[in-house]
């Protein structure tokens, strides 16, 4: 009996960290393996089945470095069926929830509203999470303007009243002043008319009232420049260049590793040539600001990272893959006292990565290890084909014959989703595989993949989730 639970303890671990791994890189988007479809079925069974199972565990998932799509989802879910829940449960869970969506982008929060209302969950604490997070935006001028079908919605569902007769008015009979004392206000009303008034409003508004008015593209950009924040600026760049627009680029530190790198692959390979000393500059001091205290302590690192064709993803997800491979190589750099990096097309220039050639991870991870090195850190989505199966057996003859002892550190992150292995995709069995969205996560995600090892139980799985809640919940009102 006691055998029996321990095998039991060990499958609900192991059904965790599954599902870990599928919140941290899956997206219902469309990958290069699989299509959408395929992607968010899967996904919403995997929702349902560890909901259902492992109640508590799945809202604590919550406190990590899940993406943005699962956070959404999680919530939703737990408020749908928050009948399951105990009295406990749902006082951790509404920290949790409360916590998560001020992390959100607000849009999402906004569709999220949207889904809830359209499931008809309408119960006392829904209408409480909802209030005290619209009461929490900094601008809700500005929400009205940039979210206004969101957060009329969101008015309605709850049964709030508009904070002031004016947003009131703008939101539900915006005919019924001719004019508005709070400036975005006004700009919205005037800019249905006024072709300059619509160079005061936030530019995903102000876009549309440019087609509008017939306003060209060029004109338009050249104008609406001081009010693009920096990641409009880098989403833009390649069509402000089209249209002659150079636009200036703000405080690049304020972007994290993975967003920079993205953009950098979007620049031809030409202008990364001629940019190289500050590109690679720029990059090197995000991917310090990320290792943080870990900077340089991570002994001798060695890396295979991969930049094969399927490290394109999609054309939904271009290169995304091969971005997170980037951003690695950077941090890892960081992290390590002495770094070598091995990418699969055998490319020495990490800063021309571009999606190229077959997967030849058995090839490169003996190259890797050649050094000897503290640490092995594998970057790809584990479709090895060049040839096919050798990663595995090289990994499996290297950690049961050559190091037994564990002496070099060995796991595999993966940023793909595998929608019909309900999980990423693995190497090898004595191999932790960890699934990886963005590589600021990289060193809690390495702390992490010791639970895929198969030697550690939920117990153990438990503390480690209460101690992340923990700290999650902590920095809830800083």
């Amino acid at each position: 009996m006691e055998q029996l639970d321990e095998y039991g303890d060990l499958i609900a671990a192991d059904d965790v960290l599954l599902f870990v791994n599928a919140a941290i890189t899956a997206t219902g988007q469309r990958e290069f393996h699989s299509g959408a479809a395929e992607q968010r079925l899967s996904l919403d069974f995997l929702h349902e089945y560890l909901r259902v199972n492992y109640r508590e565990l799945y809202a604590a998932t919550l406190a990590l470095g899940i993406n943005d799509h699962n956070a959404a989802l999680i919530v939703r879910e737990l408020l749908v069926h928050a009948g399951e829940a105990t009295a406990e449960e749902r006082r951790t869970e509404g920290r949790l929830i409360a916590r998560r969506l001020r992390l959100l982008p607000p849009q999402r929060v906004y569709r999220l509203f949207g889904q809830l209302r359209r499931a008809k969950v309408n119960n006392r604490r829904t209408r409480a999470i909802m209030r005290d997070w619209l009461a929490a935006r900094p601008d809700p001028a500005f929400d009205a303007v940039k979210y206004r079908s969101g957060l009329k919605a969101a008015m309605r569902h709850g049964r709030f009243a508009p904070p002031g007769d004016e947003l009131g008015d703008f939101l539900f009979a915006p005919r019924r002043r001719g004019h508005y004392r709070a400036p975005l206000l006004d700009a919205w009303r005037r800019a249905h008319y006024e072709q300059s008034a619509l160079y005061e409003l936030p530019f995903t508004v102000a876009e549309g009232f440019a087609v509008k008015h017939g306003i060209p593209r060029g004109a338009f950009l050249e104008r609406i420049r001081p009010r693009l924040t920096e990641l409009e600026q880098l989403r833009l760049a390649a069509s402000a260049q089209r249209h002659g627009v150079a636009l200036v680029r703000g405080d690049q530190r304020r972007l994290t590793l993975t967003r920079r790198v993205t953009a950098v692959l979007a620049t031809p390979v030409a202008e990364r040539r001629e940019q190289r000393a500050a590109l690679t500059e720029e990059l090197t001091a995000a991917a310090a600001r990320a290792a943080g205290a870990q900077r340089g302590s991570w002994g001798r690192v060695a890396a295979v990272l991969d930049d094969s064709f399927s490290s394109f993803t999609s054309p939904t997800k271009r290169q995304r893959s091969l971005a997170t491979a980037l951003a690695c190589h950077f941090l890892l750099a960081e992290l390590a006292g002495s770094y070598t990096a091995c990418w699969t097309s055998g490319r020495t220039d990490a800063l021309l990565a571009r999606p190229t050639g077959p997967t030849p991870l058995g090839h490169r991870i003996l190259d890797a290890l050649e050094g000897e090195p503290d640490r092995l850190v594998i970057v790809s989505d584990g479709w090895d084909n060049a040839p096919p199966g050798l990663a595995g057996e090289v990994l499996r003859v290297y950690r049961t014959r050559l190091d037994p002892e564990h002496r070099t550190s060995i796991v595999h992150l993966n940023p793909v989703y595998d929608a019909a292995d309900f999980d990423v995709r693995r190497l090898a069995p004595g191999v932790p595989t960890a699934g990886l969205r963005d590589a600021e996560d990289l060193p809690a995600l390495v702390e992490l993949a010791q639970f895929a090892e198969g030697r550690t139980g939920v117990a153990e799985l438990r503390a480690h989730l209460a101690e992340r809640v923990a700290a999650f919940l902590s920095e809830e009102h800083p």
